[in-house]
């Protein structure tokens, strides 16, 4: 149904493809995996009309006719609709006018604004079902959290009559039970005939919807076979073994290095309800915590609260390092030691015009004279410490794969050694080679005595790295889980309220909420 011959591309001291040839069958479901930088995201932008003809080498085929795509209106005349990685909702417009953006229903030359409403919703309804109820269509969508803009952007794409669907990263901030809402819509299109690329970094997810896996590295197609196969070492070039093995614990655990009693936090939108309800805490030196639980549950507002980014009125106390802290800004936050990684790495980690140079000191200049030479080597430093593959430090970061700019991220802080570290979504949309090499690091930085706080979807991860999990629910702290009786069972009916979990030292179990919804059961 579609064909791509001997696909090219470069940019700037980088080779982007070489000679990519890749064919999907009518009703076929096909993977593309690789690492960060493989080549996948320039792919599919030239099979997607963002890259014009002309602007790459080789030919782009519909029902056997080459096509000469100009923009991404040209790919979805052509049936080609396409979720991108990096999310392209216009932020200022409404949650109803991105969805209907493009197919605006009118009446006397005017947009009929009921009918694009009920539009909107209907699109929501195919991807949350009756959850679909609960979002506000008149909200600006780039007040929403990650996830929801996400699945905006795949209901939007779902929408679309095309005869192929582009899913790239599409489950990274989504729930388990949105993931397999998506997994069933998918598979229902697919039994009409509809054909989908599925590109994700989550092999399990590849092997359970996929027909056949197409092997990218280097910009170059190594092979494609069957979902079972093991693609890692054809992904890397070498053996990485289980990457979410948990292994033999050796840490040395320290003095509190956060402390965090009655943490709250107001709904920005909702008078009288919080997000994060009297939630306590306490995080050591050398010991990974980990913060999970449903999408809405508290996770991200817990950070904002903790780095002096929340939007609303936040109430609690808190220290660092034994002392009291008053964290109404990240300039407080970062005096007092504390750093953190965003979810939203592009809106809230990166100055994406700058260079990857400027991007890794940005956190550590205290000065206004600078020592240009200094900085480099610094740079250049840090930039070999995390293995991140760039043409260059001058190269601008946005042009960076996602894994390499999140490596850019956490450099970043590094050089200002804090006391705690946060991580809102360590991985997302990260390759399995950067995804161990980001594991490697969490666990140097606490074996140099570090105390880490992760928030994160992620069950395998928060399994593999977290001394301690605490599971939120509806904004108060469900229950804790330590050492070996974390797993993921435990963790979803912690999640669910199915069973009272346990209670380790320091730690405060609040009453939970008799209310029991869709949304609350979300993992």
């Amino acid at each position: 149904m579609i064909e791509l011959r001997s696909i090219g591309k470069e940019f700037p001291g980088v080779r982007a493809l070489a000679g990519v040839s890749l064919a999907i069958e009518p009703g076929e479901v096909l993977g593309l995996v690789g690492e960060n930088g493989a080549g996948k995201s320039t792919l599919i932008k030239i099979l997607g009309g963002v890259y014009a003809h002309g602007e790459f080498t080789g030919e782009v085929l519909v029902g056997g006719t080459a096509r000469a795509f100009k923009s991404t209106r040209d790919a979805r005349r052509a049936g080609i609709a396409v979720v991108h990685q990096e999310l392209a909702l216009i932020p200022d417009l409404s949650v109803a006018e991105n969805l209907v953006l493009g197919r605006e229903p009118t009446r006397w030359g005017l947009v009929d604004r009921v009918r694009a409403e009920a539009m909107a919703r209907d699109m929501l309804r195919a991807v949350l079902g009756a959850d679909a109820d609960e979002v506000d269509l008149a909200m600006p969508a780039g007040q929403l959290g990650v996830g929801l803009q996400q699945i905006l952007e795949i209901a939007r794409a779902l929408a679309d009559e095309a005869s192929l669907i582009v899913l790239d990263e599409p489950t990274a901030a989504l729930t388990t039970s949105e993931i397999e809402r998506l997994f069933a819509l998918v598979r229902a299109k697919q039994a009409a005939g509809t054909s989908f690329i599925y590109i994700s970094h989550r092999l399990d997810e590849i092997a359970a919807l996929c027909g056949r896996v197409a092997v990218m590295r280097d910009g170059q197609l190594v092979a494609v076979v069957a979902p079972d196969a093991d693609v890692v070492p054809l992904m890397t070039g070498k053996e990485l073994g289980d990457v979410h093995a948990r292994g033999e614990r050796a840490r040395v655990i320290g003095a509190p290095m956060l402390e965090v009693t009655s943490l709250s936090v107001d709904h920005p939108r909702l008078p009288g309800t919080r997000v994060v309800d009297e939630v306590s805490f306490t995080v050591h030196a050398g010991e990974v915590v980990a913060l999970t639980g449903a999408m809405g549950s508290g996770r991200t507002a817990t950070l904002s609260a903790l780095f002096g980014t929340a939007t609303s009125r936040t109430a609690g106390a808190i220290k660092v390092a034994g002392q009291p802290a008053r964290l109404r800004s990240p300039i407080e936050a970062i005096a007092a030691g504390i750093a953190l990684v965003p979810e939203d790495r592009k809106g809230a980690g990166l100055v994406l015009g700058a260079s990857v140079a400027d991007n890794l000191v940005l956190a550590s200049l205290s000065t206004a004279l600078l020592d240009a030479a200094d900085l480099e080597a610094r740079a250049l430093s840090r930039s070999r410490d995390l293995s991140i593959k760039v043409p260059g430090l001058g190269a601008e970061v946005a042009t960076l794969s996602g894994g390499n700019q999140q490596k850019v991220v956490i450099g970043k802080w590094l050089e200002r050694a804090p006391r705690v570290l946060l991580l809102d979504e360590p991985t997302r949309g990260v390759d399995v080679g950067a995804k161990a090499e980001i594991y490697k690091l969490i666990e140097a930085l606490t074996a140099r005595g570090h105390a880490v706080l992760i928030a994160s979807s992620d069950l395998p991860e928060v399994v593999r790295l977290a001394d301690r999990v605490l599971v939120l629910r509806e904004g108060r702290l469900a229950g804790s889980l330590a050492g070996g009786d974390i797993d993921p069972l435990a963790i979803m009916q912690l999640a669910m309220g199915t069973q009272p979990g346990s209670q380790p030292p320091g730690d405060t179990v609040l009453p939970l909420s008799t209310k029991e919804t869709v949304r609350e059961a979300r993992v």
